[in-house]
């Protein structure tokens, strides 16, 4: 348990591909629930997104769940340059993924930049498609390749081992995706451990 870990003296952080809600909103679900995280604690899509949009002067168009939207708040998004696009769940309509590709094929340098890369999550009512599925779309209509943000990128894996402050080699991911979880850390040089829950299937 994460109480165990805490007590143990070992350092924890929290690497999620959750771009549904804000990780303020992320962190109020999972204290609910009786673990004792803070915000600081979790490394997510959206606020390393936000981190590159800044650092290229980049102005996107959001494809994303409108509970994530508060977490671009500071980013300009006139005149849009990319597009951002998250696990949208009832925003991926037709219209708004034509949008995107419209927005995209126009673009002298299209660029795509994807929250993750998921083929599917589990729910309690059972799984569903994740933006994997809908950043494949994009990237075969425009015939281009998304830049992803979220697990499994190596990238992802060390801003989250940075606040840290632990090299790859002193940390281990524990997670039920053998792609996005165990395979993304082993190739950042992290030792992984799948676990028996979720979608681990």
């Amino acid at each position: 348990s994460l109480r165990r870990i805490k007590a143990s003296g070992l350092k924890l952080q929290l690497c999620t591909n959750e771009t549904q809600a804000t990780r303020e909103s992320f962190v109020r679900k999972l204290r609910a629930l009786g673990f004792d995280i803070s915000v600081a604690q979790v490394t997510a899509p959206a606020p390393a997104a936000c981190h590159l949009l800044r650092e290229r002067g980049l102005r996107p168009h959001l494809l994303v769940h409108h509970d994530l939207v508060p977490e671009f708040a500071e980013i300009d998004k006139t005149n849009p340059n990319c597009v951002v696009l998250g696990d949208a769940a009832e925003n991926f309509t037709y219209t708004n993924l034509n949008e995107a590709f419209r927005l995209l094929i126009g673009m002298e340098k299209p660029v795509l930049i994807s929250l993750g890369k998921g083929r599917y999550y589990k729910e309690t009512d059972g799984l569903k498609l994740d933006v994997g599925a809908y950043m494949k779309a994009l990237e075969y209509a425009c015939d281009i390749q998304a830049e992803v943000v979220g697990k499994p990128a190596k990238r992802f894996f060390e801003s989250a081992l940075a606040e840290l402050g632990v090299p790859p080699e002193q940390a281990i991911m524990i997670g039920d995706d053998i792609v996005n979880d165990v395979g993304g850390a082993q190739q950042c040089g992290m030792r992984a451990l799948q676990v028996r829950t979720g979608k681990f299937r």
